[in-house]
C-alpha cells in the first residue's frame, strides 16, 4: 500500500536544482532530493505543530486539515517561494509561512510566523517532528542532537541533514520521538540509531496581535561538519534576508529569459510558471531534465517519473530555447553525450548521472528526439562550437537509426511505443527516425559529411514515403496508429478470425511472437508526423483528415481536452495537457488561431490551484488527476504560446497588406 503520509498529488515543488522537495498546500514537506533532483529522495515524514496554554494540552499539527486547521497557499509571484497560511478558530495562534531553498546553498529555509490572534496573551511550543529515511532506505539511519550547534542531525553513509532555527530550541530528542512529540514531551536523548527526532521551541506570554518568527533551516553534507557548516550560513542572516535574496535571484531568472510573446496576464502567469518549474526539474550538477518529481516510489500505480526521458527533454529544450534560457538547453545536451549507449542509441530513460533507469525496452523515438531536439537547439543559436561537439554523437546515433531500419520495408523495427505501452512499427517511431535522420543530415553537412548526409536524407525520404503509402487507414480517415503490432495470442486468434491480417513468427528460445497487420487506434501523437517531425505537411490531405478525425474521437465529453487515444484506461483515461496542447499546436501550423485559443484558455482553466500543469485532468470532475507537475506539460504550454503570437503577427500581416 501507499504510504498516506506520501500522497500522489502535490501542490508545489520548490528547490534551487540541487534541492528539490514536493508539498502540499498545507505546508507539509513529503519529499526531499539530494544533492540530485531525481534519486535519492530522504525523508519520511516532517510535522509542524503547536501546542497552545497549560502541560496538559495536545499538540494540534497545523500542517494538517485535521483539528481544524484551514490553509491557503500560494507562490510568491515570480518566484519559486511557496507561501502557506494555516488558520483555526479553535487555536489562539495563525501560522504564515515561507519555504524555500536557497539559491547556491546547500539548506532550505521553512520560515514560521506565529501570531496571536486571540485578545490575550498567549504562551506556545512550537514543535517540530522529523522522520527521515535517507537514501530510501529504512535501515541504518541515525539521528543525534549536536548540543554545540543546536541542531538535530539526521545520517546515514553520506548523507547527512541537520535541522536547526535562529532560535534556540528549549527541547530536543533522538529517537522514538513521535509518540513524545504529541504533548512536546521530550526526553533529552542525544543519539539513536532510529530514523527520527523532535525539536520543541517555547515562547511566552506572546502579546495579542502581536507575532514572532522561528525559522527552520534543513542544511544538507556528505558529512556532520558539511551539514553543520551549511547550518551556520543559514544563521548568518535573517531569514528575512535570505527570503530577500532567493526572490530577487527568481526575478532576475526570469528577466533573463524572453518575455511571454503574448499580452495577457493570465497567459503570462502561467509562462512565467512554466519557466521556474523548467528551472527546478534540471539537476545543477549533471544537466539532466526530468519528468516530474517522484509521487509513486513504490511502482503501485505507474512505473515512475523522476527520470530523464530522452523525448520529453526534446520538446522541453526546444521549449528553453524559445523562451531564451538557452544555457539549460546546452547543459542538458552536455548530459546527453553521456547518456548515449555504445552502439549509438539513447535508450528508454536515464538517471541523472546517465546510467540506465528501469525500462521496458528501447524506444527508437528517444534517441531521435534527441539528436532532432540536437538540431532545433542549433538552428536557434548558430553556435558552430556545439555542432562540432555533439557531432561524434550525432553520427553513432545516426548509424544506429540506420542499423534499425528493415531492409524490405525501409521503415524502423518494430519498438515500444512511445506511451510505453506496446510493441509495433509505430506511425509516431517511425517519424521521430524521421526527425532524427534529418537533423543528422543536417549536422553532417555543417561538418562536411556530405556523402552521409545523402545517405541519411534518402533513409528519410523512403522513411516517409511509406508512412504515406503504408500507414493511411481510408476507413477511419486517420493514418494507422502502427503495423505489425505485437499481441497475446487470445486476441490474435479473435482477431485474425474475423478477418484481420496478422503473421506469427518466431522468437528466441522457441518463442512466437503474434503480430496483427494494422494498429487502427486513433492517437494524439499522429500528430507528430506533421508537428514536430515535418514528415507530412499540415496543409496534406491526410493531415487534415487525422487532426479532425483525432478531435472528434478524443475530445472528451463535458470536461473537454483530449486524452491519449480511443481505449485508453491509464489512471482511468483522461484528457491530458500536453495532447491537448499537441492540438493547438497543430491548429495553429493551420491558422485555426480561434481552436488553439480556446485550448490554451482550456488549460489555464485546468492548471492547479497553485498554478502548476498536470499530465492529466480527472474526465468525470476536471479536477488535477495525475502528476504535478509534469515538465512535458509545461513545454507544450510555452511552445503553444510562442505559436500563438506568431500567428497572431501572421495574421495581422496579411489584414494589412489586404488593407494596402
Amino acid at each position: 500500500m501507499s504510504n498516506p503520509n506520501k500522497p500522489y498529488l502535490v501542490d508545489a515543488i520548490i528547490g534551487n536544482s540541487k534541492f528539490l522537495a514536493s508539498l502540499g498546500s498545507n505546508g507539509r514537506m513529503y519529499r526531499l532530493w539530494w544533492p540530485h533532483i531525481d534519486f535519492p529522495q530522504h525523508v519520511d515524514a516532517i510535522r509542524t505543530g503547536v501546542r497552545v496554554a497549560d502541560a496538559s494540552a495536545k499538540v494540534s499539527w497545523f500542517d494538517s486539515a485535521e483539528e481544524g486547521w484551514s490553509h491557503e497557499a500560494a507562490y510568491v509571484e515570480k518566484t519559486n517561494i511557496f507561501r502557506v497560511q494555516a488558520s483555526n478558530e479553535a487555536q489562539s495562534l495563525r501560522v504564515d509561512s515561507y519555504h524555500y531553498a536557497v539559491p547556491e546553498q546547500s539548506f532550505i529555509v521553512r520560515d514560521y510566523k506565529f501570531e496571536n490572534t486571540s485578545d490575550q496573551p498567549v504562551s506556545f511550543e512550537f514543535v517540530l517532528h522529523s522522520s527521515f529515511k535517507l537514501s530510501e532506505n529504512e535501515l541504518y539511519n541515525t539521528t543525534t542532537f549536536n548540543v554545540a550547534d543546536d541542531a538535530l542531525i539526521h545520517f546515514r553513509r553520506r548523507y547527512f541533514f541537520a535541522l536547526s532555527s535562529a532560535n534556540v530550541c528549549t527541547k530536543f530528542q533522538a529517537g522514538r520521538a513521535w509518540d513524545a512529540a504529541q504533548n512536546a514531551d521530550l526526553n533529552g536523548n542525544v543519539i539513536d540509531m532510529q530514523p527520527d527526532g523532535a525539536l520543541v521551541w517555547r515562547i511566552d506570554e506572546l502579546a495579542a496581535g502581536q507575532s514572532v518568527s522561528i525559522p527552520v533551516y534543513i542544511a544538507a553534507g556528505e558529512n556532520e561538519e558539511e551539514s553543520l557548516q551549511a547550518m551556520r550560513i543559514a544563521k548568518s542572516k535573517p531569514s528575512l534576508a535570505w527570503q530577500a535574496d532567493t526572490d530577487a535571484y527568481w526575478r532576475n531568472y526570469l528577466l533573463a529569459a524572453a518575455p511571454c510573446p503574448i499580452n495577457r496576464s493570465d497567459v503570462a502567469e502561467l509562462y512565467d510558471r512554466s519557466l521556474l518549474v523548467f528551472k527546478l526539474m534540471s539537476d545543477e550538477q549533471t544537466g539532466s531534465i526530468i519528468a516530474a518529481p517522484e509521487f509513486d516510489e513504490q511502482f503501485i500505480r505507474c512505473g515512475g517519473y523522476s527520470y530523464c526521458w530522452g523525448r520529453d527533454a526534446a520538446f522541453i529544450t526546444t521549449a528553453l530555447d524559445k523562451a531564451g534560457l538557452n544555457q539549460l538547453s546546452d547543459r542538458f545536451y552536455d548530459w546527453a553525450l553521456t547518456a548515449q549507449a555504445p552502439d549509438g542509441s539513447w535508450q528508454q530513460r536515464h538517471y541523472h548521472d546517465g546510467s540506465l533507469a528501469p525500462s521496458w525496452g528501447l524506444q527508437i523515438d528517444e534517441g531521435s528526439s534527441i539528436i532532432w531536439g540536437m538540431w532545433q537547439h542549433y538552428l536557434e543559436n548558430k553556435d558552430s562550437s556545439f555542432a562540432a561537439k555533439v557531432w561524434p554523437a550525432v553520427e553513432r546515433g545516426a548509424r544506429f537509426l540506420i542499423s534499425y531500419l528493415d531492409p524490405a520495408t525501409g521503415l524502423p523495427k518494430p519498438s515500444i511505443d512511445l506511451w510505453e505501452e506496446r510493441e509495433a512499427s509505430h506511425t509516431y517511431s517511425s517519424a521521430a527516425v524521421y526527425g532524427g535522420l534529418t537533423a543528422a543530415a543536417s549536422f553532417a553537412t555543417v561538418s562536411g559529411a556530405n556523402e552521409l548526409a545523402d545517405e541519411w536524407l534518402a533513409a528519410a525520404e523512403r522513411i516517409a514515403e511509406r508512412i504515406v503509402s503504408e500507414h493511411w487507414n481510408e476507413e477511419r480517415e486517420s493514418f494507422y496508429r502502427g503495423l505489425n503490432i505485437t499481441v497475446d495470442q487470445q486476441r490474435y486468434e479473435r482477431e485474425t478470425a474475423d478477418g484481420k491480417q496478422g503473421e506469427v513468427s518466431e522468437f528466441v528460445k522457441g518463442y512466437s511472437k503474434h503480430k496483427l497487420r494494422h494498429d487502427p487506434i486513433v492517437d494524439i501523437s499522429l500528430l507528430g508526423i506533421s508537428v514536430p517531425f515535418g514528415v507530412v505537411a499540415p496543409e496534406h490531405e491526410y493531415m487534415r483528415k487525422t487532426a479532425a478525425t483525432i478531435e472528434r474521437e478524443l475530445t472528451v465529453p463535458g470536461v473537454g481536452g483530449i486524452k491519449r487515444y480511443e481505449d485508453d484506461r491509464y489512471i482511468g483515461g483522461n484528457p491530458w495537457i500536453l495532447t491537448s496542447l499537441w492540438l493547438a499546436h497543430y491548429k495553429l501550423q493551420t491558422g485555426q488561431i480561434e481552436g488553439a485559443t480556446q485550448i490554451i484558455d482550456w488549460v489555464l482553466e485546468h492548471r492547479t490551484t497553485t498554478g502548476l500543469l498536470p499530465e492529466q485532468v480527472d474526465k468525470v470532475t476536471g479536477e488535477t488527476a495525475w502528476v504535478v507537475p509534469l515538465t512535458w506539460s509545461h513545454a507544450m504550454y510555452i511552445l503553444a504560446v510562442g505559436m500563438l503570437a506568431d500567428a497572431e503577427k501572421a495574421q495581422a500581416a496579411t489584414a494589412g497588406e489586404a488593407a494596402v
